[in-house]
């Protein structure tokens, strides 16, 4: 059996490798289809694009966004002037000047500090590094944590399902007891359509009887519930073979909840009993209940 999975998870790790630092934090939340969201440095170069295939491998369904942030320690690296960037900070300085000057505008004096903080002037070493034995460390690091990452889908997956087979079971009793009462009704259902054939036909001279005895045949029909009642069964053996099979099931899962609903609606608006409506509506609560499930699954 495949396990179950949830669309819900989170993981989350640290690491270190030399100088550097590093934080994951892997999340999902339930979506219709696959939503990959990664903040990844893009200066580590092509790391991105491998987590993403990565995660494309493991995870068929949710909204899963992935956060890393990667530090260097301080003392660990220099920096550097770019004196070209710096010369050209300065000659724009030089011209914004010299025009405020022609305007008559007096600026406030420059800082050293406001130049060096423009992008460009000063380089950190960091990104001057070989990043290739960073990404490899990251990427080494990112199959344990996906591991867990899955690890808690399955959890909160074996938890609905457990959620799930319950529900079922109360759909499959709700169905049975519909099932007696429709065929307790039977009778009394036969009962007033004779009285309404012959109260139709003792007060409409010149009627044509089978006309009229056809027509009560086709609000017997409509009336029936048998087709209804058949599919309710199916549609729950159906859904316990794919909770037993496992995987990737919650489209299919979506699609019988539909189908569900569809049955249990018609069942009430077909039932003309007090008692199989009642059943009917506790259908459609338990049925709704279901889907609200349904809806957390891969």
């Amino acid at each position: 059996m495949t396990p179950i999975r949830s669309m819900t998870g989170f993981a989350s790790g640290r690491g270190e490798q030399a100088h550097w630092f590093w934080s994951w934090e892997l999340r999902s939340v339930n979506a219709r289809g696959l939503d990959l969201r990664l903040r990844v440095p893009d200066w580590l170069e092509g790391l991105e694009q491998a987590l993403r295939g990565d995660l494309g491998q493991v995870v068929t369904r949710g909204n899963v966004s992935l956060t890393l942030r990667v530090t260097r320690n301080d003392t660990a690296g220099t920096l550097s002037l770019d004196r070209a960037a710096l010369g050209g900070a300065l000659d724009a300085l030089a011209t914004v000047e010299a025009e405020a000057m022609d305007r008559g505008i007096t600026l406030g004096p420059s800082r050293a500090v406001d130049l060096l903080a423009l992008p460009g002037v000063l380089n950190a070493s960091a990104l001057q590094d070989d990043t290739a034995p960073l990404v490899a460390a990251l990427r080494k690091q990112f199959a344990p944590l996906v591991a867990d990452f899955v690890q808690m889908r399955e959890s909160e997956g074996t938890a609905l399902a457990v959620v799930m087979h319950e529900q079922l079971n109360e759909i499959g009793e709700l169905t049975d007891r519909a099932a007696k009462l429709s065929e307790a009704r039977k009778d009394a259902m036969a009962e007033a359509l004779r009285s309404n054939l012959a109260r139709v036909l003792n007060n409409s001279d010149g009627a044509d009887p089978d006309r009229v005895a056809q027509e009560l045949a086709m609000l017997a029909v409509k009336s029936d519930v048998t087709e209804e009642i058949d599919r309710l069964h199916t549609h729950v053996a159906a859904t316990r073979d794919l909770l037993t099979t496992g995987g990737a099931i919650g489209r299919k899962l979506d699609f019988l909840m539909q189908e569900f609903n569809r049955e249990a609606n018609t069942l009430c608006s077909k039932a003309q009993s007090g008692d199989l409506t009642a059943v009917g509506l506790e259908l459609k609560a338990v049925i709704d209940r279901m889907r609200e499930q349904v809806q957390n699954i891969e």
